[in-house]
Parts: structure tokens; sequence; C-alpha cells
């Protein structure tokens, strides 16, 4: 008897095309894979419309009703119209498809290149829309959506990650003696930052997210939509040296309080961000290992190279949070 070793192997291609025909939609048999690790996304011909975008969720990573909260999120936008990739309703009548285990959504095709984040005017634009996605954001609470946490979400990737023999045996002391400075430091952070709003955001609000066309901004894939500081939607478009990253901080901040205040404070948690982003990076792709697209589009993880590399990252990002958080020109 032969074993599949992952869900998504039972996503082939007819499956694919009975799941989008099952939800109401005459389709043509045209079917293009797009990039995505963490589901599986699809362009699909149409007889009568432009072609859709189907994307079928990861098995066992959101219950149902963390999807419609996103769904709902998305709508929410669309209707204070925040630029945002939003799912369709299916001739079915619903957002939210299922079909052989497979839950599914469909989006417009919509095109465009990420955004110049160099340029002022773009960061002040995208300010401006993120001020009023936020005021969507603060307007209602999630109820299914997890909450970012900073402090336990690194302890708890570092585990799974020592636990499960990903960090080579010859860098376990210097990862083991690096965890706790890094966490004793964050939480310095955290206490400096004081008393912060958690709100719900997009969540994973990088420049490879937003899509620019015909000047129109647009904001795609809220699949990691969930609570948390306004600053984890902001520093992400962040680049360059400290000095720059604070000019372009006072671009972002001076589009964004048009539409809404922020807490300077908040800047503190920049770095901590930071630290949680690239362990618990490390540790989703070792927790997808399991999926074939993960060894084969991201060899260089089982790689002595890389794990030296993440320490050297991580003791450069220690030192990041010894130093004075973000300062604005021109700002306390």
């Amino acid at each position: 008897m032969t074993v599949n070793p992952h869900p998504y192997d039972d996503l082939k291609p007819d499956n694919i095309l009975d799941a989008i025909e099952a939800a109401g939609f005459v389709i043509n048999g045209r079917l293009f894979a797009l990039n995505s690790y963490e589901n599986r996304v699809y362009q699909i011909g149409i007889d009568d419309r432009s072609p859709i975008i189907a994307k079928f969720y990861r098995p066992d990573r959101w219950t149902e009703a963390q999807i419609r909260e996103e769904h709902t999120f998305s709508a929410e936008l669309l209707a204070a119209d925040v630029p945002v990739v939003a799912p369709l309703t299916m001739p079915s009548g619903d957002t939210l498809g299922e079909h052989n285990g497979f839950r599914f959504a469909v989006f417009d095709q919509r095109g465009g290149q990420a955004p110049d984040t160099s340029v002022p005017d773009t960061l002040y634009r995208l300010g401006q829309w993120l001020g009023q996605l936020h005021n969507v954001g603060g307007s209602k609470n999630f109820q299914s959506r997890p909450t970012l946490s900073l402090l336990s979400g690194i302890t708890d990737a570092s585990l799974y990650l020592t636990e499960n023999d990903w960090v080579p045996d010859d860098l376990r002391p210097a990862w083991d003696s690096l965890i706790p400075n890094l966490i004793e430091h964050c939480q310095r952070r955290i206490e400096d930052a004081g008393e912060v709003a958690n709100i719900r955001l997009h969540g994973d609000c990088h420049a490879g997210n937003i899509l620019v066309r015909d000047d129109q901004m647009l904001f795609v894939d809220l699949d990691d939509c969930r609570t948390g500081p306004a600053i984890q939607d902001l520093w992400l478009l962040l680049n360059g040296d400290d000095a720059e990253q604070g000019v372009q901080f006072g671009e972002l901040l001076e589009g964004y309080e048009m539409f809404r205040e922020f807490n300077r404070r908040e800047r503190h948690l920049i770095e901590p961000l930071r630290c949680y982003r690239q362990i618990a990076h490390a540790a989703w792709l070792a927790k997808r290992w399991d999926d074939p697209a993960f060894p084969r589009f991201f060899p260089w993880f089982i790689q002595g190279r890389f794990w030296s590399d993440q320490i050297l990252a991580l003791r450069e990002q220690l030192a990041a949070l010894q130093a004075p958080p973000i300062s604005i020109p021109g700002q306390m």
C-alpha cells in the first residue's frame, strides 16, 4: 500500500478543475500553477470571463472560522475603498469552497509590480493606505485569528528547531547561548514600547504583497492576517541602514497620520519583530519539509552553511537590539 507523503499529492489537475466547476464556474480546461509555497495557487481559464486565481488552502493550517474571518476582513476593507484583492463570491453563493478535503477561494486576476519603496512619494502613499487599512482593522476584533506573540513565538520556534535536530550539533552551543540573550533583549525592547494597542492587521505587508499598476496600489494575500501592533504592517517596508530607514519611516508616518494616529513608541518593536521573523522563518521551513515543494525550492536549508549564516545574522540582530531604536529625522 502506497502512503501519500503529503496531502497536496492528492491535489491533481482534475481535482482542481472539478472543484472550480462544482463551485459553478464554466471552465475551459486551462490551468497554470503559480508560485506559492504555503498554499497552492492556480490561474484557471473560464469560458465567459477573464481567468480567475484559485487558492487552495494548506490542509490543517487554518480552521474554517479563521479563513472566513480573513474573507470578512477583506470584504470590510474593500467596502471602505481600501484597495485589496478580496475573495469573489462564487456562483455557488459563497466565498469559501470545499472539494475532496481541500478548502479554496477564488480571486480576480490582477497584475502589477512591487512598489519601489526607495521613492519617498511611494512610501507616503503606502502610509496613507495603511492608515486607512488600520482604521478598518481597529474597528472590530478577530475572534478566531491568532494574535502576534513575540516572545513565545521566538521561544516556540527555537524549541521546534532544536528539539527536532535541525540545528547542526557543532553549532548548537552557539545557538543555545544566543537565543536566551535575544529573548532577554527583545523583552527589554517590548518593555520600552510600553502599552501597545493590538488591531487587525494585514500581517505580512512586505513589498511582494503589494502590486502597483498604472499608478494604482493594491494589497494582496491576507492569508496571514492576525491581531497585533500597527508597526507590524509598516516595518517590512523599510530598507537600508538606520539613517535610511529613519527617513523612510518618516515618509510612511507622514502619510499614515493623515488618517490615523500612530504610537511612535512602537518603533521599539521593530528589532524584536525582525528577530521573531528570522527565527520563525527557519521554523516554518522545518515544519514544511514533508511537503515535496520545500526540499525542491529550498535545498540550502539543510546545509551547514545556512545555519552558520543564521547564527551570524542573529548575532548581528542582537547588536541591533542593543542599539537605540530607529529615529525619525526632525522628531523625538
